[in-house]
């Protein structure tokens, strides 16, 4: 079947992460679903791009935001060109679909007092899952990784020596993260418990409450639930984390292009969604501080 091939060779030859696979799954069971009880279509190999059209149109219809839907035309892309390289279709009929715009939204961050507040004010336990818990946000905030990629850090990736973590980002692509004092007294405190705990087997660097790998819905409970205790924002999650890291960084004088690199982005148009909330606070100083503002 085309759409088990395609998921076997995103996952095993273009090793993408588990997370993109599940969504890149989810998308083709349901426009398949939608071919069959629209069009009583059960060939994803017949459809064309008015197929697609009505599909993009439904879900808008049903209220699927405009960035999902644009993430699932996405998928289908990416499924018929594959298609299309294994011979089995003669026309990508993705080619001719035009994308719904998407509105444009600034990423929404959280302010540096309410970060400071997260680590200095919140009461974090000082059993295992505290100090692992605390940790788990400080990666996030210290270094703007991906829920991805931190679930994927093994040990070996943290050097004490040079004060850097070694992350695995998209499409296999390695980059080196320089980290705070902070977090290495935080990390080496969690490797000792670690160890004390029994759970050195585990060479993944972030264990569940059992010494088992970490898995994506804990650690987005961990960072909803602390995030909950000092912010209001509708969003409290580890990609909430990643633009507060870029906004704060870039707040206070680091380069784009460093951020960049930080943020494993493949180009700079990425990255430049973070100087709007820059621009923005020089506007408001401009405002408070100019005698003729």
């Amino acid at each position: 079947m085309e759409q088990n091939e395609f998921i076997n060779y995103i996952s095993y030859e273009k090793r993408y992460s588990h997370h993109t696979i599940y969504a890149y799954q989810k998308d083709l069971n349901q426009f398949s679903t939608y071919l069959i009880e629209q069009y009583q279509l059960n060939d994803v190999t017949k459809a064309g791009h008015q197929h697609i059209r009505s599909w993009l149109v439904y879900l808008i219809e049903e209220g699927i935001s405009t960035r999902s839907v644009l993430r699932k035309l996405s998928t289908l892309k990416s499924f018929y060109k594959y298609l299309l390289r294994k011979g089995q279709i003669d026309l990508n009929p993705t080619l001719v679909v035009v994308p719904p715009k998407t509105p444009s939204r600034n990423p929404e961050f959280i302010d540096e007092e309410n970060m400071n507040d997260l680590f200095e004010k919140v009461d974090f336990s000082n059993d295992f899952s505290g100090v692992r818990d605390k940790l788990i946000l400080e990666v996030f905030y210290a270094t703007g990784i991906r829920l991805s990629e931190l679930i994927e850090i093994q040990e070996t990736d943290v050097s004490f020596h040079n004060n850097t973590l070694k992350v695995l980002g998209k499409r296999n692509k390695e980059r080196i993260i320089p980290f705070t004092k902070r977090m290495k007294e935080q990390l080496l405190i969690y490797l000792q418990m670690k160890n004390k705990n029994g759970f050195e087997a585990e060479k993944r660097l972030f264990v569940t409450d059992r010494g088992k790998k970490m898995y994506p819905r804990m650690v987005y409970r961990i960072v909803n639930k602390y995030l909950g205790l000092v912010t209001t924002l509708t969003k409290k999650s580890p990609h909430i984390l990643r633009h507060t890291f870029a906004t704060h960084m870039l707040n206070r004088g680091a380069d784009l292009n460093a951020i960049k690199e930080f943020l494993g982005h493949a180009n700079l148009a990425a990255t430049q969604i973070y100087t709007h909330n820059t621009v923005e606070k020089l506007k408001k100083i401009y405002q408070q501080a100019h005698p003729r503002a």
